[in-house]
């Protein structure tokens, strides 16, 4: 049995807590995401570290670049997204026993890293910031000059209970390609890819040992022409496997009825790409698949805002479990964080993000076109504080310190 297959159950000390904590969600009416959980449930992880997720297959990522042909650039483009899933909904709780409530990031947090690929592949950056706090947002970029390949997005969630957790997840990844042969200096002749995100729910939760399950489906827009659908659905009562999915890639010209490719197994663990014009098939084993680590820079060379010096305190007293220092440590950043808006506001001015920048949601006609064919009728930019995109002017020899606001905004002295 799997880590994150339900029957582990907790430990007798912890069982009244977890029953404690479920009656308080059932009750509970706002976003479950304020709710205090029991501290063997919690993660010393901010959850602007999740936007890694997205490339931690940095070869997977480049690939389509790297195709000559529309097809498979859109063909490349679904694999790798479906190797994307097992590490940022299944790798956690394969990890840790079960899934954890990660830190809930301040506003103005970075993450900031980068893989290094060999030679072929070439390097590939990560910028995670906080953008919004109420509501709360991550945005995010990566990027591969080499190839040309940029994603950027920015995500929120919304939490909750029927049940069990139900997590919407509101924003979209855009992913930005340069094919072969062309400037990666110009936009003209770049292609766009819309990405939608998926609906989540919590199994195993009335066990204590909770792990994510992908419903309902999302989609794949590109603006060559090609429209990947992926349906999810988890195990059956009766029967069935858990992380299923089935997805089809076909040219919008010719309609969903007519797939060039379809796609079905299970995104933690193996799955099948059928080819329906050669009737030849390819199997993607994800659960072998080789990540590569980010690296980041020494914890001490950290901004005051990076997430892995910020919430230092924190983590480690959650890893010893001394609740009592956890709850010092967050308040002290928590204070902070709301005398600086109290100061901001009776400025009459608002936080400046350091690497994304507030846009009107018909921005850019082209990406409009895509996100509606997507299903994105609405970006619903009032549950994420806004629509966001990377500045790349911004990222230009940036180097902490990132904010010009100091340790006054994290309760800490700035040396």
């Amino acid at each position: 049995m799997s880590s994150n297959d339900s029957g582990a159950g907790i430990a007798p000390q912890n069982k009244s807590t977890w029953s404690s904590f479920l009656k308080s969600i059932a009750s509970f009416n706002g976003d479950l995401s304020s709710l205090t959980a029991p501290p063997f449930i919690l993660s010393g992880t901010s959850l602007t570290e999740y936007s890694a997720y997205w490339a931690e297959h940095p070869a997977l990522f480049v690939a389509p670049a790297r195709e000559s042909d529309p097809e498979k650039r859109a063909l490349a483009v679904l694999r790798w997204f479906l190797s994307t899933l097992r590490q940022q909904y299944c790798s956690r709780s394969e990890k840790l026993g079960s899934e954890k409530k990660p830190l809930n990031p301040f506003l103005g947090e970075l993450f900031i890293g980068k893989w290094d690929g060999d030679a072929d592949v070439g390097e590939t950056t990560l910028i995670s910031e906080q953008v919004s706090h109420h509501p709360p947002a991550t945005a995010y970029a990566i990027r591969n000059e080499k190839h040309g390949v940029q994603l950027q997005g920015y995500n929120a969630q919304k939490a909750s209970f029927s049940s069990t957790i139900y997590i919407k997840q509101i924003g979209h990844a855009l992913l930005t390609i340069t094919p072969p042969g062309t400037d990666k200096n110009d936009p003209s002749q770049q292609e766009q890819y819309v990405i939608t995100l998926p609906h989540l729910h919590v199994e195993s939760l009335i066990y204590g040992t909770p792990f994510m399950e992908l419903e309902r489906s999302t989609s794949i827009v590109s603006s060559s022409g090609y429209i990947a659908k992926i349906n999810y659905s988890g195990k059956g009562w009766l029967s069935g496997k858990k992380n299923t999915f089935i997805a089809s890639l076909y040219k919008e010209s010719e309609g969903e009825k007519k797939p060039l490719y379809t796609v079905e197994g299970q995104w933690s663990d193996t799955f099948t790409i059928k080819n329906n014009q050669t009737k030849t098939t390819e199997t993607v084993a994800v659960r072998d698949l080789t990540t590569t680590p980010l690296r980041l820079a020494p914890i001490e060379e950290q901004d005051l805002y990076e997430s892995r010096r910020a919430w230092r305190d924190v983590a480690v007293n959650i890893e010893s479990g001394n609740m009592d220092a956890v709850s010092i440590a967050k308040g002290k950043i928590e204070n902070a964080q709301r005398e600086l808006r109290k100061v901001e506001k009776a400025e009459n001015r608002e936080w400046e993000r350091r690497f994304f920048d507030r846009v009107e949601e018909n921005h850019d006609p082209k990406f409009s076109e895509l996100a509606q064919k997507a299903g994105l009728t609405s970006l619903e930019g009032d549950k994420t504080g806004g629509v966001w995109r990377f500045n790349p002017d911004k990222a230009v020899d940036a180097k902490p310190p990132y904010h010009k606001t100091g340790g006054e905004g994290l309760g800490v002295n700035s040396e």
